[in-house]
């Protein structure tokens, strides 16, 4: 009687539809904005460039997936993640209907290179010469990055792909990668010291350039303070697409 009660809950003469995540993974080398790209472990399109992502299972959320996807991929918690959009047209995926919701990283490839799985047979690629992939991945890829240039310059999420200690020259060639302009120094330097979120070390970074370029390190008291606070560094980011 009790299973028959269960069974007698659910939807009548509905279709079935899984549920699945993907993961667009953004890191920085230092020199180039990257992406993350795997390769599929399974048919169809077995061995062809995929993002990373699954199925969500009965017992999480989007948001557990996701983290689940993550850290079997990384090794590692706390990854900067934000869901992205979800991707629900009916063909968009060749076996069975699947809705996928979307999430984009941010993470330091210098810091996780020596955790992320071999069993992906993962590979960094520059942002814009990424390979074909399947499905609808690179419509996702091209929102992410979209996504990510709106997000930057109104919030100092940029400081997850850096590592604990960078250079104002490092820190404004990421900025000019994700935007693909060229920022005047002076001016650059001034705008993110205004922020008071770089906390100035007694070191100097010397092997690219003569005089050597001080360290910094974020304050990360007043990064999480300032996370969702509105900087307007980098003012009306969608003139600055491919204006370099």
């Amino acid at each position: 009687m009790e299973n028959l009660n269960r069974a007698m809950k659910k939807y009548a003469q509905q279709t079935r539809i899984l549920a699945a995540v993907d993961c667009i993974v953004f890191g920085y080398d230092g020199e180039e904005l990257k992406l993350l790209v795997i390769q599929r472990g399974f048919e169809p399109f077995k061995g062809h460039w995929s993002l990373v992502g699954g199925f969500i299972q009965g017992d999480e959320s989007a948001e557990d997936a996701a983290s689940r996807v993550l850290k079997k991929l990384t090794g590692l918690d706390g990854v900067y993640m934000e869901q992205l959009h979800t991707f629900s047209k009916p063909d968009r995926d060749s076996v069975e209907r699947t809705v996928s919701i979307s999430f984009f990283s941010l993470i330091d490839i210098q810091q996780y290179k020596q955790q992320i799985s071999e069993d992906y047979h993962a590979a960094w690629f520059p942002i814009n010469q990424f390979p074909d992939m399947i499905f609808d991945h690179k419509e996702m890829v091209e929102l992410a990055k979209e996504k990510l240039r709106y997000k930057a310059a109104l919030h100092p999420i940029l400081f997850e792909l850096l590592p604990a200690k960078f250079t104002i020259p490092q820190l404004q060639n990421l900025y000019e990668c994700v935007y693909d302009v060229t920022f005047d120094k002076g001016n650059f330097s001034r705008k993110i010291l205004s922020t008071s979120l770089l906390v100035k070390q007694k070191d100097k970074d010397k092997l690219n350039s003569k005089k050597g370029a001080f360290y910094y390190k974020l304050d990360v008291r007043k990064y999480k303070t300032n996370l969702n606070a509105f900087l307007n560094f980098v003012p009306n980011p969608h003139t600055l697409k491919n204006s370099k």
